[in-house]
């Protein structure tokens, strides 16, 4: 009898209640989720529209003062002599890199020619005439298969090397043998910076590391907070009187005392959710003109910060992870759309747009991305993920001349001794 009622029961509760979209089981269905404040997107990726802004906007450059440097302190190159015309005149040949998905590998310059390194990690010193004086190689058999990718920073006679898979060493200038070698708990991913015979490196951990010259001790370290990732960007240092600058992967700017090796600011930029996404997460070089600090990412942000104390002056929407160039005061960027954006330095605003692009056809500019630039007399030379260099004229922002360098990967291009470099797969090309 129990069973019956209860069956009775369940049956009148089934034929009054329905699950279909009707039923007043659903009573909120045609309620707005998205207007629901506590609902948030996670990962959403943020998209900006970027147009062309005063674009017959032409700028004075009449008082624009060229220089001969390769390598500053603060990164700040500001424009070098180079008239050229990008008339190819040789290259430095080497073994080629296998599975590579970038080149951000850096010459050495010198007066009398170019030291750089092969697919094996030897390192070659080549003359002038792109002849090689000396070719070393400092790894064993097992290493060689790792093919470490190096780093350089001449020291007097002596050129320190880091490299990739956490080793670093000093060598003779003059012959390419070793004065010393140690390693690292960790690969470096960084520049490097000297400054009263120590070296300054950052490693995958975003460890700070002090070394001195003579015999690679460390002096002290500094580790900054880590991620669960290893990072696709290179961190960057810069060096202002006696603090060392450095970025890390989570996008933490860092200013360190260089004798103590203690914190004097740090400046976070991204919310703690970058942590888990930094492979993605791209940070131009720092650069500094002394008193303010630049710098850009990939997260649609451009920033000054005081050199002294690492408070923001300002911030400005600018999608780029490519090193900012300062001239007087303007500064000189390219985003990762490939529009050129003149900028005030002391202000942030933005004055100029211009596309660099619109010579490609839309399908085509998809699957371009900028890799670096460097401004010489009167242009902007730019290169792509195309393997070309684009040069515009800097008054006007006008296309001049496009100039195909590699059917592959290129790296940024480089100014030195009034000729401009590009290092592709296999070679160093040389343009006057």
């Amino acid at each position: 009898m129990n069973k019956l009622i209860i069956i009775l029961i369940a049956f009148i509760f089934l034929n009054n209640c329905s699950f279909n979209e009707d039923s007043k089981i659903w009573k909120n269905k045609d309620q707005d989720l998205s207007q629901d404040q506590n609902i948030k997107q996670i990962y959403a990726d943020e998209k900006t529209t970027v147009t062309e802004f005063n674009k017959v906007l032409k700028l004075d450059l009449s008082n624009l003062k060229t220089n001969n440097k390769i390598n500053d302190d603060k990164n700040n190159l500001s424009s070098q002599t180079y008239g050229g015309n990008l008339n190819k005149i040789g290259n430095y040949k080497f073994s080629k890199f296998e599975e590579i998905n970038t080149i951000n590998f850096e010459p050495l310059f010198l007066s009398d020619g170019i030291i750089f390194f092969d697919k094996k990690g030897s390192i070659i010193r080549y003359d002038s005439n792109k002849k090689v004086l000396w070719k070393q190689n400092h790894y064993s058999k097992s290493e060689k298969k790792l093919s470490p990718k190096l780093n350089f920073i001449l020291e007097d006679n002596s050129i320190i090397v880091t490299d990739s898979i956490a080793k670093y060493y000093s060598i003779s200038l003059e012959t390419g043998n070793l004065n010393w070698s140690k390693n690292n708990i960790y690969p470096f991913n960084s520049n490097i910076k000297n400054f009263k015979n120590k070296i300054f490196v950052v490693d995958y951990k975003n460890t700070l590391r002090c070394y001195n010259v003579k015999d690679g001790s460390e002096c002290w370290n500094l580790q900054t907070e880590d991620s669960f990732t290893i990072s696709n960007s290179k961190y960057s240092l810069l060096i202002i009187d006696e603090m060392v600058v450095f970025s890390n992967s989570v996008g933490d700017i860092t200013s360190v005392d260089i004798e103590t090796g203690l914190i004097i600011w740090q400046l976070p930029t991204q919310s703690s959710n970058i942590i888990n996404e930094t492979y993605n997460f791209k940070i131009s070089k720092l650069v500094s003109d002394g008193n303010s600090i630049f710098f850009s990412n990939n997260k649609n942000e451009i920033y000054s910060v005081d050199a002294k104390t690492g408070i923001v002056k300002w911030i400005n929407n600018l999608n780029s992870n490519i090193k900012p160039v300062i001239v007087g005061n303007l500064i000189f960027t390219v985003s990762d759309e490939g529009y050129l954006y003149v900028i005030e330095k002391n202000k942030g605003n933005i004055i100029r747009v211009t596309d660099l692009l619109s010579n490609y056809k839309p399908r085509q500019r998809k699957n371009i991305q900028p890799i670096g630039f460097v401004i010489g007399d009167k242009n902007l030379y730019l290169t792509n993920s195309d393997g070309k260099i684009i040069v515009a004229d800097l008054s006007d922002g006008k296309i001049t001349k496009i100039e195909k360098v590699s059917g592959g990967l290129v790296s940024e291009p480089f100014i030195f001794d009034n000729n401009l470099f590009v290092v592709r797969n296999g070679s160093i090309v040389q343009y006057n």
